[in-house]
C-alpha cells in the first residue's frame, strides 16, 4: 500500500519546463504534471509509428495504382489492335465476296484508318518467327541427341556379366571385359537401341557373328555371339528395329549376347545406357 501511495505521489509531481529566448526578454516556466507529460511522449511516439504505416502504405498504393495503369493500358491497346484486325479481316471478306477484279477495286477504301501500325506488326511477327525458329532449332538438336544416344536394353533377360575386369569364364585369367552379357535364349531378336548405321556385319574369330552400328555423336554399339546377323553393312536401322538374333557363336559358354556401347573410340559402361534410360 505504502509503495503505490509512493508511485501516485511520484506521476503527480509537476515538471517545469523553462522557455529562455535568445534576445533579451525574460524567460518563462510551464509547469506540468508528470502524468502529462508522460502521455504526450507515449502519444507521440504511436502517433509517429502510425503516421510512418500510413506513409508506406501510401508508397504501396501509388506503385500498385501505377502498375495497374500500366497494365489497364496494355490492355487496351491489345484490345484496339484486336478490333481493329476484326474489321480488317471483315472488309477483306466484303471485298473478296463481290466476286470480280473491278467490284472490289471501286469498293476499295485507300484511307488510312491509323487504327494499326504495319510496320509494328510485321516487327512483332518477324520477332515471334525469330523465337519459333530456335526453339524448333533446339528441338532438332535435342532430338538428334536422343536418337542418337543408346537407351534401353537390345534383348530383355538377365546380366550375367558386367562390364570391367573379370575372370574369363573360359581361360579363367582376370581379362577386361568391354561389355555386359545378356543371358537369352538361342534366336531371341536383338534390337538396335539407337537409330543408325550398319558399319560391320559379319564373323570375327572369339566373338563370333557380330553385328556393329554406328548412330552418330560418337556413339557406337556391338552386337556378339549371333546366332545370325540379319541387317547388312550399309543399312539404316531405326531404334527397335531387329539387327540379328542371340547365340553362341565363337568363344561363348551358352547363349547369350554381348553388348557394348562406344564413345569416341572408347568403351563405356552400357549399364546406365540399359536400365537409367529404359
Amino acid at each position: 500500500m505504502y509503495r503505490f501511495s509512493t508511485f501516485i505521489k511520484k506521476i503527480h509531481v509537476p515538471l517545469t519546463i523553462m522557455i529562455v529566448p535568445h534576445s533579451r526578454g525574460s524567460s518563462r516556466s510551464i509547469r506540468i504534471p508528470f502524468i502529462l507529460a508522460l502521455l504526450f511522449c507515449c502519444l507521440s511516439v504511436v502517433g509517429g509509428i502510425v503516421t510512418v504505416s500510413l506513409t508506406i502504405e501510401a508508397v504501396n498504393y501509388h506503385q500498385l495504382k501505377k502498375r495497374y495503369a500500366g497494365i489497364s493500358d496494355e490492355v487496351s491497346q491489345m484490345r484496339s489492335t484486336m478490333t481493329s484486325l476484326k474489321e480488317s479481316e471483315a472488309q477483306l471478306k466484303q471485298l473478296v465476296s463481290l466476286g470480280s477484279r473491278s467490284k472490289i477495286l471501286q469498293n476499295l477504301d485507300t484511307a488510312e484508318s491509323g487504327s494499326i501500325d504495319i510496320d509494328e506488326l510485321k516487327s512483332q511477327v518477324a520477332k515471334s518467327m525469330d523465337t519459333v525458329k530456335e526453339i524448333k532449332s533446339y528441338l532438332r538438336k535435342e532430338r538428334a541427341t536422343d536418337l542418337a544416344t543408346p537407351q534401353g536394353w537390345p534383348a530383355a533377360g538377365r546380366i550375367s556379366s558386367l562390364f570391367g575386369n573379370r575372370e574369363h569364364p573360359l581361360y579363367g585369367i582376370r581379362k577386361f571385359h568391354s561389355g555386359v552379357d545378356i543371358s537369352v535364349p538361342t534366336g531371341t531378336p536383338l534390337h538396335a537401341t539407337a537409330d543408325g548405321v550398319v558399319s560391320f556385319a559379319g564373323r570375327a574369330a572369339n566373338n563370333g557373328n557380330i553385328t556393329v552400328l554406328e548412330h552418330g555423336l560418337g556413339y557406337s554399339t556391338i552386337y556378339a555371339h549371333n546366332s545370325k546377323n540379319l541387317a547388312q553393312a550399309g543399312q539404316t536401322v531405326k531404334r527397335g528395329d531387329v539387327v540379328a538374333y542371340a547365340g553362341s557363336t565363337g568363344a561363348s559358354t551358352g547363349p547369350h549376347v554381348h553388348y557394348e556401347i562406344w564413345k569416341y573410340g572408347q568403351s563405356i559402361d552400357p549399364l546406365p545406357f540399359i536400365k537409367g534410360r529404359d
